[in-house]
């Protein structure tokens, strides 16, 4: 029998954990193989940096759907039932998948049809995260849920693990077939997420127009300084230092190790990921959150410059495997504050804030590393990258000192307790 300090000993849980290793998977391979069969088709009739620069384009084809509907995502996941919204969400991503599945068979794939189906995927992505973020809290019991973030964040990073080799791999043996693979994963993850049971969960406050109920959330965020500045301190330092976003264009042309190559790399980020979520899993975190955190974007900004520098597939492997483990590390606290710091009836609104700052970290960072490589070299622009996050944050304990100040993960249990700087509008 598994202790009740365990999320697994929780039914529901379980599914919702099942559902998200599956989905990202799924998200996983198409991600790879998209950003290949982008690259690899620019190349045909592109020299090198405009090709890359259509990574960076692809990168601001997703963002562009997170930062319309942040808003709207928000209010829904705090209105409606986060099990649908994250239902539905899951039924798109199977969609695009089937199409890019049949597309790619074919022979018919071209660059319009990837990037009008990466903006499907971030129209995906921006009601999934938020309703996915703000759901987990109501599955297990406040005491449990720092372990459940890091088991979660485990499924999260092991679908990293493997999704891009199984990608690179399976599209080696036929360009379609990791799109097929990724259409009945997201099927058997919208499966699991319909095996969820009601659960109870607090309702907006009555009062006020859905305009000011949205915007609540982002009053929210920036009046907790804490959490402000642990969101944006992601958001610069990844969006500075975005090296996964020219994987294709070193394996392609730099470390010349073709398309398995390059799920290789790809994978080799979650490694260092899943390693460090396990960790946690059976080692908390306890104390001196916040400073450790600063650490570990430091070390990814250390990591990401030494990766510009290889050119041994091994020592890139090893400097994107610590890459991925700062980047969890800073990942699990940042959003083990978040969830404890925010009343459930926000947690849609702040989760939603929280998924435009983390995915333009991503897709902002893909889109800068693509405009900066096209201008300077790819080599040059991830270099750049991470000197400038190690620089962010320098920059970020001087300007937030409530990170620094950041002892344990014991949150407020009352209004009173949190400065009044800090409290919700």
């Amino acid at each position: 029998m598994m202790r009740q300090s365990s999320p697994f000993a929780y039914r529901d849980f379980r599914f919702y954990w099942a559902a998200r290793l599956m989905a990202t998977l799924a998200q996983m391979m198409m991600v790879v193989i998209i950003g290949w069969q982008v690259y690899d088709i620019a190349r045909r009739t592109m020299p090198q940096k405009e090709a890359a620069l259509q990574l960076g384009m692809i990168g601001i084809v997703q963002f562009l759907p997170l930062v319309v509907l942040t808003l709207v995502v928000g209010w829904v996941a705090d209105r409606l039932d986060r099990r649908w919204i994250a239902r539905a969400a899951v039924l798109l991503e199977c969609g695009c998948a089937f199409v890019l599945a049949w597309m790619t068979y074919q022979g018919t794939t071209t660059l319009t049809a990837l990037f009008l189906v990466a903006g499907l995927l971030g129209v995906a992505r921006a009601f999934a995260q938020p309703a996915l973020q703000a759901l987990s809290p109501n599955l297990v019991p406040t005491a449990v849920l720092p372990a459940a973030i890091a088991v979660s964040s485990v499924a999260w990073q092991s679908g990293g693990v493997v999704g891009p080799a199984m990608g690179g791999f399976l599209y080696a043996a036929h360009p379609w077939v990791p799109y097929g693979v990724s259409t009945t994963l997201f099927l058997l993850a919208f499966g699991a997420l319909m095996m969820i049971g009601p659960v109870p969960r607090s309702t907006i406050a009555t009062g006020g127009t859905p305009w000011s109920q949205m915007i609540d959330g982002l009053r929210y965020v920036r009046r907790n300084r804490l959490v402000f500045g642990a969101i944006s301190l992601d958001l610069f330092a990844v969006l500075l230092g975005g090296a996964t976003a020219m994987l294709p264009v070193f394996a392609r042309d730099i470390l010349h190790v073709g398309p398995a190559g390059m799920g290789l790399l790809r994978m080799a980020p979650a490694v260092g990921a899943v390693a460090t979520a396990l960790w946690f899993s059976f080692r908390p975190l306890r104390y001196n959150v916040g400073i450790k955190m600063l650490v570990a974007v430091a070390v990814f900004g250390v990591a990401t410059v030494i990766f510009g520098l290889s050119r041994w597939m091994p020592l890139s492997l090893v400097c994107l495997a610590l890459l991925g483990a700062a980047d969890m590390f800073s990942v699990f606290v940042r959003q083990t504050l978040i969830q404890l710091y925010t009343p459930d009836a926000m947690r849609g609104r702040v989760g939603a804030v929280s998924t435009l700052f983390v995915s333009g970290s991503n897709e902002l960072g893909e889109a800068e590393s693509g405009f900066l490589a096209a201008a300077i070299g790819p080599v040059a622009a991830v270099i750049a990258g991470g000197i400038g996050a190690i620089a962010v944050t320098i920059l970020w304990a001087r300007l937030f000192p409530e990170i620094r100040r950041a002892r344990t993960f014991t949150a407020p249990t009352t209004l009173e307790d949190v400065p009044l700087q800090e409290r919700p509008i």
